[in-house]
């Protein structure tokens, strides 16, 4: 660590001091800034740089540095410990001189760090970051480190699918290098084109291994029809893909209401025939075959009487005849 500028006698810390930066090293003149460290070496060696945190408040600021992944960098380094524990990539090769340093009012300091690139190490690019943290802050200084190798640049579309007004993708770099993918979109119809968009950069950066989900907005989706959805990206190195889906585009609302309307007429046709049938079903019981008004069966007799009571009737008919 090299404090460049300080106080003599720095009053005490404060715990609510924010206003430091990092940021990578410039040159003896104080010139040159730079946005990210780039680092490039074969497999196998050692490469060196320094990152400088500047204090311009009136109180000393302590912060601690940590190697991380890019991924854990974007998340602010939660990830990340002391030594690089926790990365699995450009950040666990990525030490720095001290894990914690504390700045005085008004000083910047240099701190270095070497990036151990190991032996078997796969050629391409390998982004990571060095997070430093201090209050209620974290900052991650981007590292991109390129081991030296052939290059190969691939890059696939998959999982395709159109969802309400949007179509939904996933890109996934296959190859060593990262890249920044170009995308196009074409929709075809029954009756023609629906959409088409020329091929146009993505504001994304894939990095080796990366699967990344993205949205395309689609909102002049048509009310009725069957499209076949494609999609081609491509990158530089000659990185390329291409994939399609299919989507079917029907209106339920008017449908669901169309359905609902014939069930109901359906329904109320069927409970009207039944009631007619029921009412065919129940004749009067002075028109039942076989029977007179006076046959009505008395509760409370036998079927003896009964027979007996009407063979009295039957002979007491021939002795007036």
């Amino acid at each position: 660590m090299t404090p460049v500028a300080g106080a003599a006698t720095p009053p005490p810390s404060h715990p609510g001091a924010a206003s430091w930066t990092a940021r990578p090293a410039v040159s003896g003149s104080g010139t040159g800034g730079r946005p990210y460290f780039y680092l490039e070496g074969p497999p196998g060696t050692v490469l060196q740089d320094r990152l400088s945190v500047t204090n311009p408040g009136p109180f000393p600021v302590t912060v601690r540095l940590s190697g991380a992944d890019a991924d854990d960098a974007k998340s602010g380094g939660s990830g990340a410990r002391a030594g690089g524990e926790g990365a699995t990539g450009t950040g666990r090769w990525l030490r720095t001189a001290v894990t914690e340093v504390t700045v005085p009012a008004r000083t910047r300091a240099d701190v270095p760090f070497t990036v151990t690139v190991p032996a078997g190490a796969t050629p391409g690019d390998h982004p990571g970051a060095i997070v430093v943290r201090g209050g209620d802050r974290s900052v991650g200084v981007p590292v991109r480190l390129r081991v030296g190798g052939p290059t190969l640049a691939a890059l696939t579309v998959e999982d395709v699918s159109v969802s309400g007004r949007a179509i939904h993708y996933t890109l996934v770099n296959r190859g060593n290098a990262v890249l920044a993918p170009r995308i196009a979109v074409r929709a075809d119809g029954v009756f023609g084109t629906l959409l088409r968009r020329e091929a146009r950069t993505l504001p994304v950066r894939v990095r080796p291994g990366q699967r990344l989900r993205l949205t395309e907005p689609w909102r002049d989706v048509p009310a009725l029809d069957s499209a076949t959805v494609r999609l081609r990206v491509t990158a530089a190195g000659g990185a390329h893909g291409e994939a399609t889906a299919r989507a079917v585009f029907v209106p339920w609302a008017p449908l669901s209401a169309g359905a609902l309307l014939v069930l109901a007429a359906a329904g109320a046709g069927t409970y009207t025939y039944r009631r007619r049938r029921s009412r065919d079903r129940q004749p009067d019981d002075e028109q039942r075959p076989g029977r007179s008004p006076g046959d009505e069966e008395r509760p409370g007799r036998s079927s003896g009487d009964q027979q007996h009571s009407r063979s009295r009737r039957l002979a007491k008919a021939g002795a007036e005849s």
